[in-house]
């Protein structure tokens, strides 16, 4: 998306004035690397974005970083067979070698583009970019002096923009002047005035494009020159002149006015006049410091005269010796933005090939690492889950054999209340009921004292009659039911404080019945207390613990405390023991808290529901 969004911000750049175009150049560099930096697969838009960079920096005249990007460009085109795309950043790298005065390179490369888009379908587009094309292939045979070649590419670039559909008329105009000039350099100056005409046959032409008039209107002037036709001289040159200064004080464009005026007023001995244009010629040219000052300075050389005249001279071979050097850097420039292109790009495949692999090992480790951990981990999964099926396994044995011991103490128990009941009904009882009646049958003694005493007796032994049967009675019931788990648990509590040095106070509600609570959770409440006195010894230093069991809305809440040295529950360590624990109470859905203060205690809180 980085690359689409970059995309049309260039295509829309480059339609603005040439300003706002200047102003956006300070923001490609550092948009730029981004770009091609990303990790887009897509080759043909990072093409087309290096080729709109390209374009972007030719208008504006930065030929060194204008021919990378078209470089760049070529390079992604040709691995992707795009003829067209191909053929369109070859025609720019051309111009870009024309303007640089690499004549030779420009026409090779003009030449590979033109068979390229030769051997495809000619439609308005690649009829348009063929005309462009033999359109710099004249300019670079004029330059070479090769006039012939360069009238016959410029008729053909004329006779392609003529069968264009659309609105052509600039492009062809701009034809017909380079043609025009092609058969002026060629001394063929009445088919040049021919061509001239024409433009200028336009009436319009001096509203709609007045910078292209005043070259047209120049070049007829100096046509006229050239044939010796002074009738309309200089009147044209200054028309042509006011106009350009009209349009741009003292512009690039006025500088073969000037240069015009120059030879024309020379050539008619108006010495100062000659001057006054050459001068002026020279003192704009020297703003750009290319062929047209190397023009200006010749000029001058042959106006002026004695040492003025030989110190022109000597600038103009100075100022040319340093235009070619700079012209064969450039050359040279170019040929080392290929081969450091081609470097870098071979250095980035070995990169992406390095990267590929790292990446491929990375994933590979990466893999490995993981397969090897979730092999160890459900390793050990499978061992902790043996292990809790045995420990679960040995806790119902354990459990098992607590009731089993429990049911032969109360069997014992029951089999000693029978015999003492049976022993207070048939021994005692009947013996008290002899008594009774023996007493009964002294009752027959009138006087008042016996009488008063033996209902005290008789009353007495009722009294004694009926505790004995009450106590029988209670002997001979069932004991309380659930009373054999807190006998369990009684056990466990004596037996670990004594085993611990401990004091000690346990208090139940008789409420919970415990014949309610599953096997399961018995054995879990067993082992959560088990463990917090193993705690307790281990950890605490404590001298005494409450235990206590309570029924809270249907849940058995066990809470255990002691006096020892406590420890900050936020950085204590999760040990194997309370890991146990909370797995216990996650098993049995209950919920288990811890609570402690240094020096003051330790509070575990554990709930239990019943259902």
């Amino acid at each position: 998306m980085r690359i689409i969004f970059f995309y049309i911000l260039i295509i829309f750049n480059i339609g603005f004035a040439t300003s706002q175009q200047t102003n956006y150049l300070h923001k490609i560099d550092s948009i730029q690397e981004n770009i091609f930096n990303s990790k887009s697969k897509d080759s043909s838009l990072i093409a087309k974005a290096h080729y709109n960079i390209g374009e972007l920096y030719r208008y504006n005249f930065l030929t060194d970083s204008a021919y990378f990007h078209y470089h760049r460009a070529e390079k992604i085109y040709k691995s992707l067979n795009e003829r067209y795309r191909l053929a369109i950043t070859l025609y720019g790298i051309a111009v870009i070698q024309k303007d640089e005065k690499d004549f030779t390179g420009s026409e090779v490369t003009s030449i590979e583009a033109i068979s390229l888009l030769e051997s495809l379908d000619e439609t308005n587009d690649v009829r348009k970019y063929k005309a462009f094309i033999y359109n710099n292939l004249g300019i670079v045979f004029k330059e070479l002096e090769l006039f012939e070649e360069s009238i016959s590419y410029h008729i053909k670039a004329l006779d392609l923009k003529e069968k264009l559909v659309g609105n052509y008329t600039s492009t062809i105009n701009n034809s017909k002047n380079n043609l025009a000039n092609a058969y002026k350099n060629s001394k063929e100056f009445d088919l040049a005035l021919k061509w001239f005409d024409d433009i200028l046959a336009n009436k319009e032409l001096i509203k709609e494009r007045p910078d292209f008039y005043v070259l047209v209107l120049d070049n007829y002037a100096h046509t006229q020159y050239q044939l010796k036709r002074y009738e309309e001289l200089p009147r044209l040159y200054l028309q042509a002149l006011k106009i350009s200064d009209s349009l741009n004080e003292g512009g690039y464009n006025s500088i073969a006015i000037n240069q015009h005026l120059a030879e024309y007023y020379n050539d008619n001995n108006k010495k100062d006049s000659a001057l006054y244009y050459a001068y002026k010629a020279k003192d704009i040219s020297e703003n750009y410091h290319n062929d047209d000052l190397l023009k200006s300075l010749m000029l001058l050389s042959k106006i002026e005269e004695g040492d003025k005249a030989a110190q022109h001279l000597k600038a103009y071979v100075k100022l040319s010796d340093s235009l070619q050097k700079v012209e064969r850097q450039t050359r040279n420039k170019f040929a080392r933005i290929r081969f450091e292109t081609d470097q870098i790009e071979q250095e980035n495949i070995q990169i992406a090939r390095e990267r590929l692999w790292l990446l491929i090992i990375s994933i590979v480790l990466i893999i490995s690492s993981f397969l090897i951990y979730v092999i160890i981990t459900q390793r050990n999964k499978n061992k902790e889950l043996q292990f809790i099926q045995r420990q679960q396994k040995a806790n119902e044995e354990i459990y098992n054999l607590m009731l089993s011991q429990n049911e032969s103490i109360e069997e014992a128990r029951t089999i000693e209340k029978q015999r003492i009941s049976q022993e207070l009904h048939d021994g005692v009882l009947g013996r008290l009921f002899g008594t009774r009646l023996s007493l009964d049958s002294l009752n027959m003694d009138p006087s008042p004292d016996a009488v008063k005493t033996r209902a005290q007796y008789i009353d007495e032994l009722k009294t004694i009659e009926q505790d004995i049967r009450k106590v029988s009675h209670e002997l001979n019931t069932d004991f309380v039911s659930g009373s054999g788990f807190i006998d369990i648990i009684k056990t466990l509590i004596e037996t670990q404080a004594k085993v611990y040095n401990l004091e000690y106070n346990l208090d139940y509600a008789d409420a919970i019945n415990w014949d309610g609570v599953s096997n399961k959770k018995k054995i879990h409440i067993y082992r959560l207390l088990q463990e917090s006195l193993h705690n307790i010894y281990k950890h605490a230093n404590a001298t005494h613990i409450k235990i206590s069991f309570k029924l809270k809305n249907g849940v058995i809440c066990l809470i255990i405390e002691d006096d020892g040295s406590g420890f900050d529950v936020n950085k204590a360590k999760s040990g194997i023991g309370l890991k146990n624990m909370n797995a216990r109470i996650e098993e049995i859905n209950g919920k288990i808290e811890i609570t402690s203060e240094k020096e003051i205690g330790t509070q575990v809180s554990i709930e239990v529901p019943i259902p």
